[in-house]
């Protein structure tokens, strides 16, 4: 934490931690559009929101503007925000429709790594551990990214199982079935490395 911030509410509220609060009210703004079928917004406000999960971590590693808040509000927004696109996408009727499209139990898996994830984080780090994020970790959160904005794409057209280029749908199929299986990689590796922390 940076503590050559003499005001405490300054160091608390610094642009990393607005920068992330903004993340989870355009969260809101995605959940909205999405439910009103306005899906091309709603890639939009989502790209900027993804975009200011990298712009908060590199401005607060760069300007050491780490902060306990910001260890705490930033990967709940992340899961927030993913979690929730998944599951409104696996709600919208023509999802359903896609062949090898997204599927309640890839929403459920997404939703359980994450869970475990967190709970173990929780766990290893109230110990005294180190708990960081692993590059699988990343990796799997700009895919999801990916898999969410194409699918938000592919729903942008009308009639999309009818009038949506095949490269679409194919983008879909691929990024939407890379993203589940480097979640469960990726959860398998946090596994991994909270046992052995817990045994040492």
């Amino acid at each position: 934490m940076n503590t050559s911030n003499s005001n405490p509410k300054q160091t608390v509220f610094n642009l990393p931690n607005q920068l992330t609060t903004l993340r989870l009210i355009l969260s809101v703004a995605v959940f909205c559009l999405i439910s009103w079928e306005f899906y091309m917004a709603a890639l939009v406000f989502f790209i900027i929101a993804a975009g200011t999960d990298w712009l908060d971590g590199y401005y607060a590693r760069k300007y050491d503007q780490v902060t306990v808040l910001g260890r705490i509000l930033d990967p709940f927004a992340d899961k927030i925000i993913i979690c929730g696109v998944f599951i409104f996408l696996v709600a919208v009727p023509v999802m359903a429709e896609v062949p090898w499209g997204l599927r309640p139990w890839m929403v459920v898996v997404v939703v359980a790594r994450e869970l475990l994830v967190t709970v173990l984080r929780s766990f290893i780090e109230g110990q005294g551990g180190d708990f960081s994020a692993k590059t699988s970790g990343k990796l799997k959160m700009l895919l999801q990214c990916i898999a969410a904005g194409v699918c938000l794409f592919y729903l942008s057209y009308t009639d999309p199982t009818a009038n949506a280029p095949g490269w679409c749908w194919a983008l879909l199929v691929g990024s939407v079935y890379s993203a589940v299986v480097l979640t469960v990689y990726s959860g398998v590796i946090y596994i991994i490395a909270a046992a052995r922390l817990i045994r040492e």
